[in-house]
């Protein structure tokens, strides 16, 4: 019996091959020392489990096993009107949320999505575009930050940019693609409030209100 398996060897649902590879070459980290990568899932993102050996503060060496989940990294931004103080947010649907304790499953978000082979600021100018039919102008990169580190391998853009009402001209999102998203103008002030009262209970988005907070509005 051939041991090829999707994903490895042979092309899997999108035609991928050589998926368990990732982190074999790595060598930044002396402690440790990559020994076997499984793809154990390969669906439209990828579930890898990964053995390796690892050096603790005491010198001894032990074999451990994580599962990593890599869909790619993404990019958001919070869009400002500095002017009447409001920000530029977005409504929609997360099941993962919803069967995980959130009321209806609507989280207000600030704009979002994976790069898909584009740089970050590419893809956060066609995320605003298409989600909040916002054509951004000035753009500024505020920092990049792991969201799930435990877990899950995806590093996050986070950038802000001003807007004014008139640039609104459409979003929603991508029919094609399912998305159903209402574009939501949220004050400022309320937006603090809504943190505090966790009617925003999206981490970046959080971060970014916290954000304009400190930089914006303070």
């Amino acid at each position: 019996m051939s041991d090829e398996r999707p994903g490895h060897d042979l092309p899997d649902s999108r035609g991928r091959t050589g998926l368990h590879r990732a982190g074999r070459g790595l060598d930044g980290n002396p402690d440790v020392r990559v020994l076997d990568v499984e793809v154990t899932s390969d669906g439209w993102h990828v579930l890898r489990r990964t053995t390796y050996d690892y050096r603790g503060r005491t010198g001894e060496w032990t074999t451990q096993a994580r599962e990593t989940y890599d869909r790619g990294n993404g990019a958001t931004v919070l869009l400002y009107d500095p002017d009447g103080r409001t920000l530029l947010l977005t409504r929609q649907f997360r099941f993962p949320a919803y069967v995980n304790g959130h009321p209806d499953g609507l989280l207000v978000e600030s704009a979002a999505g994976l790069l898909d082979g584009d740089s970050p600021e590419e893809a956060i100018r066609r995320e605003a575009a298409e989600e909040l039919g916002v054509r951004i102008g000035e753009l500024e990169h505020l920092f990049d930050l792991y969201m799930s580190p435990g877990s899950v391998t995806e590093r996050v853009h986070f950038y802000a940019a001003p807007y004014t009402p008139a640039d609104v001209v459409g979003g929603g999102g991508v029919e094609a693609e399912g998305e159903e998203i209402e574009p939501v103008v949220v004050p400022y002030d309320q937006a603090l409030a809504m943190v505090a009262d966790g009617r925003i209970a999206d981490g970046k988005t959080v971060i970014l209100v916290q954000w304009a907070a400190l930089t914006l509005f303070g």
